[in-house]
């Protein structure tokens, strides 16, 4: 009995360090934080290459749901119109689920500090490999 609840309590801790390296998560995490290094210089059409670019990517926030890669960036546009508007962005990984070979589920935080206020709140991303590429087909997005 001791010999089988050793084995299941090894086999959690290798279950769980597979897990911690999962080299598809370590891929997600290193896009996002290109994303938010594009961001953090002002250069939007380089944070968009990780959104899928098709009109099926949808981005959910606060006016609704936006469809297309274009509408996305043109509302990025919009609303972050200079690099003041733009501040500074940090984004944090609160968890990330494996759905399918091809599919992962994250939750994360976004924080941006600006000269004048700093905003913040949470964001759930669809991320599917598409071409060999992890992209980000859905993003709904919500301020605190």
């Amino acid at each position: 009995m001791r010999n089988w609840i050793f084995c299941l309590l090894i086999s959690t801790f290798s279950t769980g360090m597979l897990s911690a390296q999962n080299p598809d998560f370590d891929a997600i995490r290193q896009a996002l934080m290109d994303q938010q290094a594009a961001w953090n210089r002002g250069d939007i059409p380089a944070f968009m290459q990780h959104y899928w670019q098709s009109d099926d990517l949808q981005f959910i926030g606060a006016s609704g749901v936006t469809k297309g890669w274009q509408a996305t960036l043109d509302n990025y546009y919009r609303r972050y119109p200079d690099r003041a508007t733009m501040g500074q962005l940090k984004f944090g990984v609160v968890s990330m689920e494996k759905l399918s070979p091809k599919s992962v589920f994250l939750v994360g935080t976004w924080d941006l500090t600006r000269e004048k206020d700093a905003l913040g709140g949470y964001f759930v991303l669809i991320w599917k490999k598409i071409k060999g590429r992890w992209l980000i087909t859905a993003d709904h997005t919500s301020s605190r």
